[in-house]
């Protein structure tokens, strides 16, 4: 596997090394042992979640203020825009984001830690998205920045408008939004 830094240091794109043929491919799709040693992070993942989206959907841009989740996420079927934003307000790079291409077909993983805010928009016809996070889902703690808050000027490379939860239509600009330390 190799490790690839992004534009946020604590954001890592896992492109996993392939082995294929004729009949198909195979790779480890994780080792936790080979993310400990490639990343440096030591982590347990207690969740797995699988979700399918139709082109144009946007999820996101999400967090959980207690019970905050580091992600580790990639695409089995599609491809999507994948973006993290720092919430960290003591972070030297809070509220900058940076955005990763996800695809079946490259196979790259995103690992995401806490204090970021994630959110998604598919790119194909269809995306089927897989994810394990750190920490369980608490509804309670969810927060939600707008994906279009125009201090943040996400390039989501959209075509039409997105569409959206209506969770995700209510999100707070990063200014409103409550966010970590």
């Amino acid at each position: 596997m190799e490790v690839i830094a992004t534009e946020l240091p604590d954001v890592l794109i896992l492109e996993p090394k392939v082995f294929g043929d004729a009949r198909g491919f195979f790779y480890e799709s994780f080792n936790a042992r080979t993310f400990e040693a490639l990343t440096g992070v030591t982590t347990t993942f207690v969740q797995d979640n699988h979700s399918r989206s139709q082109r144009g959907v946007l999820r996101g841009l999400h967090y959980q203020l207690e019970n905050p989740q580091g992600k580790l996420v990639r695409v089995v079927q599609g491809e999507i825009l994948d973006v993290c934003v720092d919430v960290r307000r003591s972070s030297p790079t809070f509220g900058r984001w940076v955005s990763v291409h996800l695809s079946a077909e490259n196979q790259r993983q995103l690992w995401i830690p806490q204090g970021f805010a994630h959110g998604f928009v598919v790119l194909s016809d269809s995306a089927e998205f897989l994810y394990k996070t750190t920490d369980y889902y608490n509804p309670a703690a969810e927060r939600c920045i707008r994906w279009d808050d125009p201090e943040l000027a996400i390039d989501w490379q959209l075509q039409q408008a997105p569409l959206l939860s209506a969770k995700d239509q209510v999100g707070k600009t990063l200014k409103e939004a409550q966010v970590f330390p």
